[in-house]
């Protein structure tokens, strides 16, 4: 199965021979063997040849997958092949069409909301600032169309997963 990932805006085209917990990625102009597995604990493994990767703390929403990596944090856009032929067609997934929510990465303080309701966006404007672990995280419209709420104020201390406003999508 062909899959393609994009980390930090650079895209790579893998494509993996996926079986249980074991197999082949066809990864630049290379094949990788690799082994997968997880533990009891809820960590991953991930060996490729002599390297033993450890994958924890993984979450997914739609196509990114964030997860720490020996302890470094990533955060991947996957898409299989199916979501590459909608793309090329123009046509949107149903989890892109009607997502107008847009949630707490991570705990965290509302430093500025740069949005009001009524207001038009496009996907990827920003619309929030939170203050998370001393570092400013500038948060972006999940989908265009205008906001129809804003459940938060400045200055307002949020919990992972709260909701902060809501977009109807449009287009």
């Amino acid at each position: 199965m062909k899959f393609e990932a994009r980390i930090h805006e650079s895209e790579q085209a893998v494509e993996l021979e996926l079986k249980e917990e074991h197999g082949e990625a066809h990864f630049q102009d290379e094949i990788l063997s690799y082994e997968f597995g997880r533990q009891s604990n809820g960590r991953y493994l991930l060996r490729t040849g002599t390297k033993l990767y450890k994958i924890d703390n993984v979450e997914y929403d739609q196509h990114t997958v964030t997860f720490t990596l020996d302890g470094h944090w990533c955060s991947v856009d996957v898409r299989d092949e199916q979501d590459l032929l909608l793309d090329r067609l123009g046509f949107k997934t149903t989890g892109e069409i009607g997502v107008g929510e847009l949630n707490a990465p991570m705990p965290g303080k509302i430093l500025e909301i740069m949005v009001e309701e009524g207001d038009e966006v496009a996907l990827g404007d920003p619309v929030a600032i939170l203050e998370a672990m001393k570092m400013e995280n500038e948060l972006k419209a999940p989908v265009s169309g205008h906001i129809t709420m804003v459940a938060v104020a400045q200055g307002d201390s949020l919990e992972k997963n709260a909701l902060i406003l809501e977009i109807e999508a449009s287009g």
